[in-house]
Formats: structure tokens, sequence, C-alpha cells
């Protein structure tokens, strides 16, 4: 894994936005993607499926997640990273916590989200770390631009559906 004091890397993040843009047109569950990442080599991409699989919990992170603990066959990840288009929200934080993921980067804010529509809690991760005492690394708004374009390519899409 890279160390907590290094640079994120623009590839995985540019991974998470192509999963998301690649089922914009199918309206699978909307504008998120997350790629999950151990020793530089990706675990895991995953994309928005909760339309699709009519769950709540299907989030781009939730299902990075079960992916990677899958494949891994352990819930630990220690040692991953997680890149994610958009500010995870409160469940996929805890989600992200307690599967011990070191560190976390993400594009937009959750608030972006909420704007769009999304029933989101707009309640910010660095909060959820503080008040959780997580150990959790973040960083936020990285390759942000990149990031909303794809909520703009979401934004233009007929009949899109927020839930």
């Amino acid at each position: 894994m890279a160390s907590s004091s290094s640079a994120p890397n623009p590839v995985f993040m540019r991974r998470a936005l192509a999963e998301a843009m690649a089922y914009l047109p199918a309206l699978a569950g909307g504008p998120f993607g997350a790629c999950l990442v151990k020793d530089e080599e990706i675990v895991a991409v995953a994309h928005n499926t909760v339309l699709q699989n009519c769950d709540p919990t299907c989030h781009a992170e939730i299902n990075a997640i079960r992916l990677a603990a899958g494949k891994l066959k352990t819930y630990d990840l220690s040692g991953c990273e997680l890149y994610s288009t958009t500010e995870p929200c409160p469940m996929c934080f805890a989600a992200i916590h307690w599967a011990r993921i070191a560190r976390l980067i993400y594009g937009t804010t959750i608030d972006e989200a909420a704007r769009l529509g999304f029933n989101e809690l707009t309640i910010c991760i660095q909060d959820l770390k503080t008040f959780g005492n997580s150990p959790l690394v973040i960083y936020p708004g990285f390759l942000v631009d990149e990031c909303r374009q794809l909520l703009r390519a979401w934004e233009k899409i007929p009949g899109r559906q927020v839930y």
C-alpha cells in the first residue's frame, strides 16, 4: 500500500470514474463509482446498483468492499485504499471504517450529490471520522473537476432517477 503520506494515484480514481460512466446509460443507480486498491493493485471496481438490485445498500463503495472481501477472503481490508467519485455517505463511511480500510480518496462532496436530488444525510465524513475516532486517512477533492464532469453527464440523461 502507498504510505499515508504518499499522493493518491489518479489512475485509480479514473478507473472508478470509468466504471460509473460505463453504467450511466443503464440507469443502474446513479453517477457513482469506486475502486478498491491494495499494494498499488486494483482489487475491486464497482458502481451503484441500488435501482438495479432494488437494494438501498448497493452503493458503489459497499459493492467494492463486498467484491474485495470476497476476492481476498477476509472482512479485514487493512492496508487497502478506496477511491470514490463522491464523498461516501454515513453508511458507506461506517463500512469503510469497519473494513479497516486505511485511506479514502474522494472527488465531489456529499452536498453536491444532495443538490442533484439524492436522499443524502449531508454529514461530512470528516465529522464522522472525528466523532467516531476513526483512524481513516481522508483525501477530499481528488480529481474533483473530472468527478464533477461525471455528475454533469448524469444530469443530462433523460429519465434519470434519484433515490
